[in-house]
């Protein structure tokens, strides 16, 4: 049978629902677990902050880290991970921040630059994860 779970991430899942944007910070379904993307976030207050790329890639990487732990997971079972930038010039500074919380066993990924988003921030980081 199918399994399907949303899970409430404290500090994040009331910001995002008092943004109006209709999504899921974490799913649990079947054994895995499925973070949306994680903007620089702070997972104590639900604010973004603000800072150069590297700030934010930390605090990107804190927030989903807070997200796969609020679904009974971690860091250290992401299979798959996203990141989304919004200036790929990004990539050597993003790159130095993720090795520090990827330094063992670095999951599959994917870097991709985009355009922009409708909020002040240059980075977002999703990942999937076994539960």
């Amino acid at each position: 049978m199918m399994e399907r779970t949303v899970v409430e991430v404290p500090g994040i899942s009331a910001s995002i629902r008092k943004a109006g944007v209709p999504l899921s910070p974490v799913i649990k379904a079947n054994g895995f677990v499925f973070v949306s993307g994680m903007p620089p976030i702070d997972p104590k207050t639900g604010a973004f902050a603000k800072g150069d790329i590297a700030s934010q890639t930390e605090i990107s990487l804190q927030a989903l880290r807070h997200a796969l732990e609020a679904a009974g997971s971690s860091i250290d079972k992401v299979c798959k991970v996203t990141v989304y930038a919004s200036n790929a010039a990004h990539f050597r500074t993003i790159n130095e921040v993720y090795a520090r919380t990827f330094a063992q066993a670095a999951p599959a990924r994917t870097f991709v630059a985009v355009g922009s988003w409708p909020m002040e921030f240059d980075i977002e980081i999703e990942c999937i994860a076994l539960a």
